[in-house]
């Protein structure tokens, strides 16, 4: 059994791989989808171009912010004794005390500011696709397009009719060149298939 490990990073070469073929038998999922891929829930249906430029922004939005896989939880610090989160104050205090009480107060609050934010990935791949859908790269529509898109590659993938673009790019072993390979199947997948593509799959 090869021995796995937890790296972040892995060679394009090693990235999932989504063929000719993965989009054919997308495009064939997609004529008997439960739900029409391209309708978008105001009833209006999407064009492919217009799914493609979303699935492009999104793209371009990872690769300028970064991507990851799961948002991290932030455990809260911890305060000290010297660096109470709030001033106490009483009548019997002299003016003195509460002066000086409120300049370390002042000076914790300004050396917790100085900590530099961590550096590093920034957006999952749904919040990517969220974000565009308010930008003017997409809308509403054209995120749900895009990600139904996006899972229907995936499907064909796996091998799994029930899995889930959002989940599989989730996966403790998936990297950004695998999620740059599935956005960039997506982006093909709708100039291909897509309503007003000239090679529009019935």
């Amino acid at each position: 059994m090869p021995k796995t490990t937890n790296t972040t990073t892995i060679p394009v070469a090693a990235a999932a791989v989504f063929t000719d073929e993965t989009l054919r038998q997308a495009a064939e999922l997609a004529i008997d989808a439960h739900r029409p891929v391209w309708l978008g829930d105001s009833g209006e249906e999407c064009t492919g171009e217009a799914v493609a430029r979303h699935l492009e922004a999104t793209l371009a939005l990872l690769e300028k912010e970064g991507w990851t896989r799961v948002y991290e939880v932030v455990q809260p610090v911890q305060q000290t004794a010297d660096r109470s989160p709030a001033l106490a104050a009483d009548e019997s205090m002299s003016v003195k005390t509460l002066l000086l009480q409120l300049i370390r107060f002042i000076r914790a609050e300004v050396a917790d500011a100085d900590v530099p934010a961590p550096v590093g990935p920034r957006r999952t791949l749904p919040t990517a696709l969220r974000y565009v859908g308010a930008s003017d790269h997409g809308d509403g529509d054209t995120c749900e397009a895009a990600s139904r898109v996006l899972t229907l590659l995936v499907r064909v993938h796996t091998g799994h009719a029930q899995a889930l673009a959002s989940s599989w790019a989730e996966r403790q072993h998936r990297t950004v060149a695998d999620v740059t390979a599935l956005l960039t199947a997506g982006i093909t997948f709708a100039r291909t298939y897509g309503p007003g593509a000239t090679a529009t799959v019935a």
